[in-house]
């Protein structure tokens, strides 16, 4: 798979992407998961804007998979990572982390961050394959804090969560 900067007219698909991809949260019985609609198209675009939206396409350079990033205290903080089912399982997920930790190392940063379920097993356990290592309520920052009550606010917080990082 080629990563790549997502183009403006690709958002719709990132939003068929995420939707696809929120489907196997039924089977783990998180279905309001499944059922959350993607950011809407203008907030794709502030991540299209910032260049801090990639893409992995097949060879007819399609997207299969997406990521999307913030800017967090110095870090970048991934907001969101979706492999569509049919290209998942085959290190697409892990190409974009790279792509972002890669991006993130050209600008100095010292680490990403991300939140995720804990129990979920393509989420922390992924994570922490990938070199992501959870942190404790007390490490957290404000940044961090605040995406955490955003969350939280959102009905996040009906499952375990946590917040991780990965050194550069």
């Amino acid at each position: 798979m080629r990563i790549r900067a997502v183009h403006l007219d690709e958002l719709p698909l990132l939003q068929d992407i995420e939707r696809a991809a929120g489907q196997c949260f039924r089977d783990v019985g998180m279905a309001e998961i499944a059922e959350d609609e993607p950011l809407p198209l203008d907030e794709l675009a502030r991540y299209h804007r910032a260049g801090l939206a990639w893409v992995a396409v097949d060879d007819a350079d399609t997207p299969v998979a997406y990521l999307i990033a913030d800017r967090v205290e110095g870090n970048l903080h991934v907001e969101q990572v979706s492999v569509h089912p049919d290209s998942a399982r085959r290190g697409v997920g892990r190409s974009l982390l790279d792509q972002l930790a890669a991006h993130a190392a050209s600008e100095g940063a010292p680490a990403l961050t991300l939140t995720t379920f804990t129990e979920v097993p393509w989420n922390a356990p992924y994570y922490a394959r990938c070199g992501f290592h959870p942190l404790d309520d007390s490490d957290l920052t404000p940044g961090l804090r605040k995406i955490r009550d955003r969350e939280a606010a959102h009905g996040l917080d009906r499952w375990p969560r946590t917040c991780m990082r990965r050194d550069l």
